[in-house]
């Protein structure tokens, strides 16, 4: 039998937009009561102005050791407790390395590296203490296959990857379950950077995904019954070269 969602209390990094904002609004719809965790305050206000009652902000900036140790409290503050914890926020970049900037790639290494491992280590004790709880990771097809056009980004991921694979297996005996959801290329901020052509043709050849594909799967994940763990679950447009 599915799990039953409702009355869980869930928190989803980079949840002002993207695969982020579409996981919130997928766990809300299923009667969770979400914390959407991001730097960016005043559209976290609004957004969970819209989104009604059950969905509260926590800002939080992920590359800032000192506001990730205070985003724990500030979700059991308002909520008293967590049982999801979707550490989603990322970004890209890709391109050459030859051509490629480091500092670049130290920021988004960071964020996507750095920060994640950061967020879920500041929710476990919490977790551990409880008995129970669900950690869920965004990924990418490029943590599971190297993507040659995005070397540094496909390295960020298998860090994810590698991750998830020991952590889960440390954590486990505490009834806490950790999984990544690993999608193939999704229309967000993140390939904001594609040539214009590109993303155009990808649109018309059906080579992308919207958000919402994303968080059907996340809800997935989180509704097997508890002795159930999705370790992975990959998801590929139709027509794709990975």
């Amino acid at each position: 039998m599915d799990q039953d969602l409702n009355g869980k209390v869930a928190a989803v990094t980079g949840a002002a937009s993207g695969i982020g904002l579409e996981c919130a609004k997928m766990l809300l719809d299923a009667g969770v009561r979400v914390g959407l965790v991001d730097r960016e305050g005043d559209k976290l206000h609004h957004l969970c102005a819209e989104l009604g009652p059950n969905a509260f902000a926590v800002v939080t900036d992920l590359t800032n050791p000192a506001s990730v140790a205070n985003m724990l409290p500030q979700i059991l503050e308002m909520a008293g407790q967590l049982d999801i914890f979707h550490a989603n926020a990322g970004s890209y970049v890709g391109g050459p390395v030859a051509e490629g900037d480091p500092d670049q790639w130290d920021r988004m290494l960071n964020l996507n590296v750095n920060a994640a491992f950061r967020s879920v280590h500041a929710v476990l004790p919490h977790m551990i203490a409880r008995g129970s709880g669900d950690i869920i990771m965004t990924s990418s097809i490029a943590g599971l296959v190297p993507v040659v056009w995005e070397p540094i980004y496909t390295a960020s991921k298998h860090a994810i990857q590698a991750f998830v694979h020991t952590v889960r297996r440390q954590v486990a005996p505490h009834g806490i379950r950790v999984g990544a959801v690993a999608p193939g290329p999704v229309i967000t901020a993140l390939i904001a950077d594609w040539p214009a052509e590109k993303l155009e043709a990808a649109k018309v050849a059906g080579d992308l995904m919207e958000p919402a594909e994303v968080a059907a799967a996340v809800k997935f994940m989180l509704t097997r019954p508890r002795n159930v763990t999705i370790r992975d679950i990959v998801i590929l447009p139709q027509r794709n070269d990975l």
